[in-house]
């Protein structure tokens, strides 16, 4: 089965849950932007959470679908269309052979995640399907989609895929400030740095990307004036350089550097990053190590939840 792409969008890639355990050789773990849009699409068609599907970033992609197909579009609200008919997210919807969707700009977020029925068939490397664009490696080719390329299909037999109910999607669209914890340098900055940080509200700047998003708002300062040697970066880590202005490091980020980290955002609210857009206000709140586990326990709870068929 095979996927022809007319428009490739802004920037569109092959992507899985990312590649891991490979930051000692200065990999990043690269892998959907939304990770839970991603793993509920590929559910919904049936298919493993970690098959390879599209991420499209600001403006969607126009595809072909040369056999019939089931698809399933989340994350971010995109106008997408087969003809004049609209395309619901969150649901499996059967394509047949020879329709061509087209995925408009987003709204309410950055991206919207496509999976297919089976996954898109790429060439695994270090274990992962997905795109560093950087590195030039994963996904097809190692770069963004471009007009004419074709993505085959991995051939799969039918399984049951659940359907998401309206009511469902309270739990995994979740709002309000991230959810941080401290991170590594965080007795680098004083009591009074640490509220204000919590306290601000910042804006997305224009100067983001998946390997950080930079914020713009009441600059950070340090306790005193001090060096830090290269440091490991764990993803999500909340990095603050010279100017004061916080730098969330996200999934193509570099994996060692030299500013303080003051925080660092769970992994429940990770997916919540990559859908901010630029000039997106962003809050954060402080919870506990132990908070964030529960909070990443009860949302692989809902998840297996919606694997075995409930929503």
């Amino acid at each position: 089965m095979t996927i022809r792409v007319l428009q490739p969008g802004l920037f569109t890639t092959v992507q899985d849950r990312g590649r891991y355990g490979y930051a000692h050789l200065g990999i990043s773990p690269a892998g959907a932007a939304d990770g839970m849009s991603l793993r509920i699409a590929n559910l919904l068609v049936g298919n493993d959470d970690n098959a390879p599907g599209l991420e499209m970033t600001l403006l969607g992609a126009t595809l072909e679908f040369l056999e019939t197909t089931t698809i399933a579009i989340c994350g971010a609200d995109c106008d997408c269309r087969i003809g004049q008919q609209r395309v619901g997210a969150n649901t499996a919807l059967e394509v047949p052979a020879g329709s061509v969707l087209r995925c408009g700009s987003t709204t309410g977020g950055a991206r919207i995640y496509l999976a297919a029925h089976g996954g898109i068939d790429v060439p695994r490397v270090m274990g992962s399907a997905s795109t560093d664009v950087r590195g030039g490696f994963g996904g097809l080719e190692g770069r963004r989609l471009q007009a004419g390329d074709v993505l085959r299909l991995h051939k799969s037999g039918a399984r049951r895929s659940p359907r998401l109910a309206t009511g469902g999607l309270g739990f995994w669209q979740r709002s309000g400030p991230l959810r941080v914890t401290k991170g590594p340098q965080h007795d680098w900055f004083s009591a009074e740095a640490h509220a204000q940080f919590l306290a601000a509200a910042y804006t997305v700047s224009q100067q983001s990307d998946r390997a950080g998003l930079r914020l713009t708002g009441p600059p950070v300062t340090l306790r005193e004036s001090k060096q830090l040697l290269t440091d490991g970066i764990p993803l999500g880590a909340i990095q603050v350089p010279q100017d004061g202005q916080p730098i969330i490091l996200f999934v193509d980020q570099q994996t060692t550097g030299g500013y303080p980290k003051i925080a660092n955002v769970i992994a429940a609210d990770r997916y919540r990053v990559g859908q901010l857009r630029p000039r997106d206000t962003v809050r954060f709140a402080e919870v506990s190590i132990g908070d964030a586990i529960e909070a990443l326990r009860a949302q692989e709870h809902w998840l297996k939840c919606l694997a075995d068929g409930g929503d």
